[in-house]
């Protein structure tokens, strides 16, 4: 695979499966070195090791991105090892309600809005910092289709991700002087852990499906392109955009 993306310095967050797992690996794969961020130690240093035994350079940090001071703590430990940042893929996402907005409780809603809003907000300010000193910088934000048309029982979620895609925008015009570009990947239903509910229902999928251009499951590799296309120099004049990745749903 082309090189690319070599001697790109790139954080990933939700790191450790589905979306996030593949955007490092493809990341990796084209020459980045990779700091890789999640709640769960185990299977981020898993992913490391895989990654350095494929000849990729990768640093596991534990993070919630969640929380400011933990968040502050991955931009540290990026910088200490590798000495800048070049690329941030705000991938993490929670989502612990699947129904309508009128069940969704105040708890749940703050929890949805630290992960996928606060989250990637703070932790793209924090990286602008670094990136403002090189005046190169790739920000890839990752929402939904969710957050473009209304979504079934995801109402909150899609909320959130509204919020991410116009977030997007913002800092692409804000920080676009610095010479950070800010881009969106708006996937719809791909297979992965966190989609489960969605498609291990025969009756959702097949409703799902027959919604899309293409009558297929997306796979997380799938998404994992489209960030690499963000990430690296093909792009480098594209910047506010949100790239929708659904296999034609939102048609």
């Amino acid at each position: 695979m082309e090189k690319k993306l070599a001697d790109r310095v790139a954080i990933v967050t939700g790191a450790s499966r589905g979306i996030g797992e593949q955007i490092a690996k493809r990341l990796a794969a084209e020459g980045a070195k990779v700091v890789l961020a999640s709640r769960k130690a185990e299977p981020l240093e898993a992913l490391a090791k895989c990654i350095r035994d494929d000849g990729g350079e990768a640093l596991a940090v534990q993070t919630h991105v969640g929380e400011a001071d933990q968040i502050q703590a991955l931009v540290d430990k990026t910088v200490a090892a590798f000495g800048k940042i070049d690329i941030l893929v705000n991938n993490a996402a929670t989502n612990p309600v699947f129904g309508p907005v009128m069940f969704c409780d105040e708890g749940a809603m703050k929890k949805i809005f630290e992960v996928n809003v606060f989250g990637p907000f703070l932790l793209g300010k924090a990286c602008l910092a670094h990136m403002q000193k090189a005046k190169y910088g790739k920000i890839v934000n990752i929402a939904s289709t969710a957050g473009i048309a209304f979504s079934p029982l995801l109402g909150m979620y899609g909320i959130s991700k509204a919020a991410v895609i116009h977030m997007t925008k913002v800092m692409a015009m804000e920080w676009g002087t610095f010479g950070v570009r800010t881009n969106c990947v708006a996937p719809g239903l791909v297979k992965t852990d966190f989609s489960t509910a969605l498609w291990s229902s025969e009756d959702i999928l097949k409703q799902a499906l027959a919604g899309q251009a293409l009558n297929q499951l997306m796979q997380p590799t799938d998404i994992a392109g489209a960030v690499s296309f963000l990430a690296g120099p093909d792009s480098d004049f594209v910047t506010g955009h949100t790239l929708v990745v659904d296999a034609g749903a939102v048609l």
